[in-house]
């Protein structure tokens, strides 16, 4: 075995392996089922909740001058025998919750 083929072949394996971990760092995506869950927790800590969902495909979404990808769902509960309905945005990265707004 010749040691330039060896290194040659050494360096490429690096550089290729450095290369993918840093591709699957910047895409890798939170599961949608897994933000609903933690957004229906935070949510049954006040009260029962009726039903809730999520899209699960991530939508493109821009706060000047951020832009990121998201999921958008939604919880409705109960409340003195009254039906109240959210819509959520939850960033599809790290799963945090950007914004909760009261529709009904």
């Amino acid at each position: 075995m010749n040691w330039k083929s060896f290194l040659l072949g050494a360096g490429v394996g690096i550089a290729g392996g450095y290369l993918l971990k840093e591709t699957l760092d910047t895409k890798t995506l939170h599961s949608p089922e897994k933000v609903l869950h933690a957004v229906k927790n935070s949510f049954k800590k006040e009260g029962p909740i009726d039903g809730s969902w999520i899209g699960m495909v991530p939508e493109s979404y821009e706060v000047y001058p951020v832009k990121t990808k998201v999921y958008r769902g939604g919880i409705s509960r109960r409340q003195d025998g009254e039906l109240q309905q959210y819509e959520f945005v939850a960033d599809s990265t790290n799963g945090t919750v950007l914004n909760i707004q009261k529709i009904s």
